[in-house]
């Protein structure tokens, strides 16, 4: 089964960090991300621009209707996401647990919320 896993992170606390906090963060990720690689089961992985670079869309009086922002307010946004496979939920877990945002970044509100996937497609070329 595959599940998405969603990477939050609380924008006010990560923009009140030094430069140098964030750099010593940011510089313990890739060999976090490295091992997520190495158990096979990652699928697909992104960084998402921030809440600035965001639109939504929605229904409205019969038409698509285009808005700045994300489609939500919230105290904590979706900064990544990736999707992996597991066996179940537990497997889910020790697999999403490598992930930097599990076990990193505690100070900034880093944490990942997981949804099993019901149907998955990939578009042919990608």
């Amino acid at each position: 089964m595959k599940y998405l896993c969603l990477a939050y992170y609380h924008p006010e606390k990560f923009a009140a960090m030094a430069a140098a906090d964030v750099q010593a963060l940011v510089s313990q990720c890739p060999a976090k991300d490295a091992e997520l690689k190495k158990t096979g089961q990652l699928v697909v992985s992104a960084s998402l621009g921030g809440p600035e670079a965001a639109f939504a869309l929605r229904p409205r009086s019969g038409k698509t209707q285009v808005t700045d922002g994300p489609y939500a307010e919230a105290k904590e946004l979706v900064g990544g996401f990736f999707i992996i496979e597991a066996a179940d939920r537990d497997e889910a877990v020790r697999v999403a647990s490598l992930h930097p945002a599990a076990t990193l970044g505690e100070a900034v509100g880093w944490g990942i919320e997981i949804h099993p996937i019901g149907f998955f497609e990939m578009t042919p070329g990608q």
